[in-house]
């Protein structure tokens, strides 16, 4: 269950590419056919940058076997280049407050462990001049409308402790299914895991509508049979997107 902790980290980031100041978006979380919580983002932009916070909670039977609250704030240039991330996390018995800060050419991590009162890891690493958190890079991809199947880009992604050149490829035209209705999509995949950045064994699957909104519309997270597919499906946005011809 702490696979958790990592699907926060690659849950989709919106921006306002149109004209509009601030999205909400929330997603319905399956995990082996069941419910396995609610994620909900609410995404902010303005001439000075950006700032996003995305809320992570298990339900259900899955709260009964492993409590997730998690709560992920983070914040930077209206290029998209990451300056302030923190990570607020309760699952099971453990709490954590994961903080990083990236200035210039330099980010610098620090964890806490919040029950033994200590410091789990402190780390500074070196970085480009501009890198984007994994909620930015994210919506970075709802930005690239001229990426089309059979194309791929690299994106500077860093999580404090690590930075990759991610590779991100466009691979199909489909349709997906919501509670909003059906939506024409193009399904990406984002190389993170399989130690690029993260160091699971999974592959990450992000279909964004093929309209001019670019809606996030869906995650998946595949992992090894014992541990099973966790799907994040948009059920619920804010009244102006949702009123936005497609």
């Amino acid at each position: 269950m702490r696979s958790f902790r990592l699907l926060l980290a690659i849950l989709p980031a919106t921006v306002a590419l149109f004209g509009q100041a601030s999205e909400s978006f929330s997603y319905q979380v399956e995990w082996r056919l069941i419910n396995a919580g609610r994620t909900d983002l609410v995404w902010n932009r303005n001439a000075n940058g950006y700032k996003g916070q995305l809320k992570l909670y298990s339900a259900g039977l899955v709260s009964r076997l492993f409590r997730v609250n998690d709560i992920y704030d983070a914040q930077g240039t209206g290029e998209l280049c990451a300056q302030e991330a923190r990570l607020q996390s309760e699952e099971g018995n453990r709490k954590r407050d994961t903080t990083v800060r990236w200035t210039g050419k330099k980010s610098y991590y620090k964890e806490l462990d919040l029950v033994k009162k200590e410091t789990l890891l402190e780390r500074e690493l070196d970085t480009p001049g501009c890198v984007h958190d994994v909620l930015a890079a994210l919506a970075k991809l709802r930005t690239l409308n001229h990426l089309q199947p059979g194309q791929s880009t690299s994106l500077p992604i860093s999580d404090g402790k690590k930075m990759v050149m991610a590779r991100v490829e466009a691979q199909e035209k489909e349709k997906v299914s919501t509670k909003l209705g059906p939506f024409n999509a193009i399904r990406y995949e984002a190389f993170l895991f399989n130690d690029i950045l993260f160091k699971r064994n999974a592959r990450l699957f992000v279909w964004i509508s093929d309209d001019a909104r670019r809606l996030p519309l869906q995650i998946q997270v595949r992992m090894r049979i014992h541990i099973g597919t966790v799907t994040f499906t948009l059920d619920k946005m804010d009244a102006a997107m949702e009123a936005t011809k497609k």
